[in-house]
């Protein structure tokens, strides 16, 4: 990474050293996007790259057992790798819940909010961020989020966890569980397994994070990232839009970019990594990036339904029974999370550590 400019290497002390984040910097009254978040213009996303008469499939859940549901399910994790459900049994209540409780946590002040800052926090359970990895992006992503680990033991550490949102959040993933879980029967009744086993649950759902992401208003959005291109390590991601959501998700048959319009209570679900890996490639995890907003303050609220740290995944006996070639190693989850986490956001180059 080429060196830093000294105003970008002010900026950067002041976001990251001095946990001011994203938030803080907006806070001082900027007029244009710093040189430390100016995207390339290869990186951007232009309009011309942009899918206006394309949209995912939104899939009415009202009747998990109707076969005509698993099927859309099953097609939409193959094709899309991304799909919207409606009529999920989360109530209306407990989403907006948790999206007004990302805006009061980065409504605190800078004393409140700095106290679970990365290194700062008192428990490792709930951690604030900013961008993605900071040290390894040379060009900085613009948002913060508030993270926590809601495995059964992490939530032990619940009292550590800010009052202005902990309630909201615990809410939230009690509430999303059983929807995860019947996505997660869909979609591997469809791979031949016939039961998820404790063993297997802890290898698709042992260790969910839920993050707050926010995105304050952005005066040259265009210039920047909320989110650069990527794809999720988790076994499948729920995401909570709000109105203003900014989510793009790549068209697999060409260069260009869907806006996943929102949809006041749906949840948008798309396939991870680990889920591609076990179902060796019939489902997709997809690139996506979120857009800055010009105008307003955005939030969203992803369940990443992770396995445990030390699982090892890799393709499922099932799909393999008929003698197919697997085309990914046996990976212990910790080791693929580490090492996506020691680089900036690139993509599916992810799945190249797990590739045989």
């Amino acid at each position: 990474m080429p060196p830093r400019n000294p105003k970008s290497e002010k900026i950067l002390d002041f976001v990251v050293n001095k946990g001011n984040g994203i938030k803080g910097l907006v806070d001082t009254g900027i007029e244009t996007v710093p040189d430390l978040y100016i995207l390339p213009i290869e990186e951007r996303l232009l309009p011309n790259n942009i899918l206006t008469y394309d949209s995912i499939p939104v899939i009415d859940v009202s009747n998990w057992d109707d076969p005509k549901v698993k099927e859309s399910i099953r097609d939409a994790a193959g094709k899309w790798g991304f799909f919207q459900i409606i009529n999920h049994g989360v109530p209306l209540h407990v989403l907006d819940a948790v999206k007004e409780a990302a805006h009061r946590f980065f409504g605190l002040p800078y004393e409140e909010r700095n106290k679970y800052w990365a290194g700062n926090s008192l428990t490792d359970t709930v951690t604030l961020k900013t961008s993605f990895v900071p040290q390894a992006e040379a060009a900085l992503e613009w948002k913060d989020y508030l993270s926590f680990r809601c495995s059964p033991r992490d939530l032990e550490s619940f009292p550590l966890w800010p009052p202005v949102c902990r309630d909201e959040v615990v809410d939230y993933v009690e509430s999303a569980k059983s929807v995860i879980r019947k996505l997660l029967e869909v979609l591997l009744e469809g791979l031949k397994v016939k039961q998820i086993d404790k063993a297997r649950e802890y290898t698709l759902m042992g260790s969910p994070i839920v993050n707050l992401m926010y995105y304050p208003h952005c005066p040259n959005p265009d210039f920047t990232a909320g989110v650069r291109p990527h794809s999720d390590i988790s076994a499948l991601t729920v995401l909570l839009q709000d109105d203003n959501g900014g989510l793009y998700v790549r068209a697999t048959q060409n260069d260009s970019w869907i806006h996943v319009l929102p949809i006041n209570g749906a949840l948008v679900i798309n396939i991870g990594d680990i889920l591609q890996i076990m179902s060796n490639d019939r489902y997709k995890s997809i690139e996506h990036r979120v857009v800055a907003n010009g105008s307003k303050d955005t939030v969203s609220v992803p369940i990443f339904v992770n396995p445990g740290p030390d699982a090892v995944f890799s393709p499922l006996p099932e799909v393999l029974e008929s003698g197919e070639q697997p085309l990914y190693k046996e990976v212990v989850f910790s080791d693929y999370f580490k090492y996506f986490f020691s680089k900036k956001h690139d993509g599916k180059k992810t799945m190249d550590f797990a590739r045989i």
